[in-house]
């Protein structure tokens, strides 16, 4: 090794131990040159004129002072009697003289403190007052044949000592970061460094926080910050508009404060990466997962057969998200599916592989079907199981609710306008009463409700029912508006445990909350289509009886003429229950079993059909109680 490479090598040494002791002399320096500063300030003009004003009134009132002392001693000594007049005039003046004195010496030490000498001079001068005694103390304790020369030794050290410190304490620290940051995180690691966070933190308030470099980790930058003082992890996380402001981090950088391994410290992680970046989340086949972890890049799933509620405002991915896991659920020959969706835009993308309903009439239908399938399938339930065993003869049924609020508005306003004008109408608000059963008791039925809802608040106006709620325990979140909306979807503890689904962004990342040992990691999910949906395969659709039930259509146009009642043709579309009612009886039905028999649907669902169609004289019910349709001619 030539002498520059051994110089080079002594160059860095030297500049590496510099920075490590660099964010521990930057206190000192920080506190020398803010004092500096405060008395630099101080030393105005003004402040100058009037510590001079203070020292000729003090000097002055010193010298009254002792001119007003003498004249004492004197008057003392022309008489012996301490009540005559001239001892007593002498006393009062120079008790007067003295009060001034200590008056002026009080504006003094003012007009002092207002303009303060530089902190250099007030270093020198102590410095000096120790160096003065030490030199003395070391010449007399030196022999001829032992130079004892610690005093003066160790005043010059201090001397040293408080130059050197200065000089580290200010020095600019080059920050050593890892290969391969972007620009970004080359950026934010610096900042993060300790060299960096000592010397500005106290211009954000941050000042007894001191960070350690940042560490990469395969979702982002973490450092692990000490706490001093009266500073606690969560007083830490109050300040993050702080932290961000002293990082110079972008605003929707995702930044979680957390507590650390012990009482004074805590965690700052920075998001800059994914786990998951990389990994091909777009359409689905069987077994897929549903997301991947953005933190431990593991692979998320999302187990069928478990009440599950999906929230996401609008625009968060909510509906790209959820089909991947409706298509798992329809996907095998014991699994079926049904959509409801008084929107109308996703159910129609089901109807090739679920039973969908759109309109209040058909989801008052198809909610009576599925409690009455629910209690027919608790009764199977052999003794010692909790399930009942699922086949192709009794599948799974999962119960897709898209969106929960337009549910609850429309069980809500049909049921307010049945009051007003058909008080003998269908009872609508067992819509509500029918998915509230379902959610409390169809899980051992292997009914399973799914419900998604962008305004997920449990009040008149909000997107999930309070008593169906509380039967969820599976819970995923895209982005929410609000804190509340998180506390709603995630628990009461969602914001003090880290479950911040109103900081996620958008679209296509959520938080899924199975349990007490789920973590909140942000989930990037799967992304699925409308046109992939469609081109998935065709499967069997769900009724009671096996039939087929066909999608919502319009009602059917009935023609009156007066020949004999012509017989109903089948439907070229899909037809209503009320339609299909009709059409059983134009093809021969007479009886609610009959009509039961040949269209599938429940008997509480013909029952009120019949008496529809009857009061509204589609229908004729005779003497014997067979049904007919009326006299006229019925197109399509």
């Amino acid at each position: 090794m030539d002498w520059k490479q051994a110089w080079s090598k002594t160059a860095d040494t030297t500049n590496s131990t510099l920075d490590v002791l660099s964010p521990t002399l930057a206190p000192f320096a920080a506190r020398w040159d803010a004092e500096a500063d405060r008395r630099a300030k101080l030393r105005t003009p003004e402040h100058l004129k009037k510590l001079m004003e203070a020292q000729r009134g003090f000097t002055s009132a010193r010298s009254t002072a002792a001119t007003a002392h003498n004249q004492r001693v004197a008057a003392r000594k022309t008489s012996n009697n301490p009540l005559s007049t001239v001892r007593r005039s002498a006393a009062t003046a120079d008790r007067a003289a003295r009060g001034h004195q200590k008056s002026a010496r009080g504006a003094l030490r003012t007009a002092k403190a207002n303009y303060p000498a530089t902190l250099r001079r007030r270093a020198i001068e102590a410095h000096a007052l120790h160096s003065v005694p030490a030199g003395l103390a070391t010449y007399l304790m030196s022999t001829p044949a032992d130079w004892t020369v610690w005093p003066v030794a160790t005043s010059a050290m201090l001397v040293v000592a408080n130059v050197v410190g200065l000089a580290v304490g200010r020095r600019s620290v080059s920050v050593h970061t890892e290969e391969g940051l972007s620009a970004e995180e080359q950026r934010l690691a610096e900042r993060m460094d300790p060299a960096y966070w000592v010397q500005h933190a106290d211009g954000r308030g941050l000042s007894g926080t001191l960070t350690t470099p940042a560490e990469v980790t395969p979702s982002g930058l973490v450092s692990h910050v000490r706490l001093d003082n009266r500073w606690t992890p969560a007083k830490f996380r109050a300040m993050g508009d702080e932290i961000r402001a002293l990082l110079g981090a972008r605003t929707d950088l995702r930044i979680e404060i957390k507590p650390g391994s012990h009482g004074d410290r805590a965690t700052i992680t920075l998001r800059t990466r994914s786990a998951g970046a990389g990994i091909d989340l777009s359409g689905w086949k069987p077994g897929d997962p549903w997301g991947v972890d953005t933190v431990t890049g593991e692979e998320i799933m999302v187990p069928l057969g478990r009440r599950m509620l999906i929230a996401g405002t609008s625009g968060s991915g909510k509906s790209w998200s959820t089909r991947a896991i409706l298509a798992e659920a329809s996907e095998a020959p014991d699994h079926r599916l049904v959509v409801i969706d008084p929107k109308r835009v996703e159910a129609i993308n089901w109807e090739h592989r679920a039973r969908i309903a759109i309109y209040a009439e058909d989801v008052l239908d198809l909610t009576d079907e599925l409690v009455e399938e629910m209690h027919e399938r608790l009764h199977l339930i052999p003794r010692g199981q909790d399930v009942i065993e699922i086949s192709e003869e009794r599948p799974r049924i999962t119960v897709f609710i898209d969106e929960g609020a337009e549910v609850i508005t429309m069980a809500r306003k049909k049921q307010e306008r049945a009051t007003r004008e058909e008080p003998a109408g269908p009872d609508w608000s067992r819509i509500m009463e029918n998915l509230g059963t379902l959610a409390r008791m169809a899980r051992a039925a292997e009914i399973i409700l799914i419900w998604a809802t962008q305004k997920p608040t449990m009040d008149a106006k909000g997107g999930i029912d309070p008593q169906i709620s509380a039967q969820i325990t599976y819970r995923a979140s895209l982005a929410l508006s609000t804190s509340s909306e998180a506390r709603v979807v995630l628990g009461e503890d969602a914001t003090e445990k880290g479950w911040h689904a109103h900081e996620l962004p958008m679209p296509g990342v959520a938080m899924l909350r199975s349990g007490p040992k789920a973590k909140p990691h942000p989930i990037t999910t799967r992304a699925f289509s409308p046109k992939d949906v469609i081109a998935l395969p065709a499967r069997p659709i769900w009724s009671r009886t096996g039939v087929p039930a066909s999608p919502p259509s319009g009602p059917l146009r009935l023609v009156k003429n007066d020949g004999p009642a012509a017989a109903v043709p089948a439907p070229a579309g899909p037809v209503s229950n009320r339609d299909r009612v009709l059409h059983a009886v134009g093809d021969g039905a007479t009886t609610a079993r009959d009509i039961t028999d040949r269209t599938g649907i429940n008997k509480g669902t013909v029952s009120k059909a019949v008496k529809s169609l009857t009061e509204s004289g589609d229908l004729i019910k005779t003497a014997d109680g067979s049904l007919h349709i009326a006299a006229g001619e019925v197109s399509a």
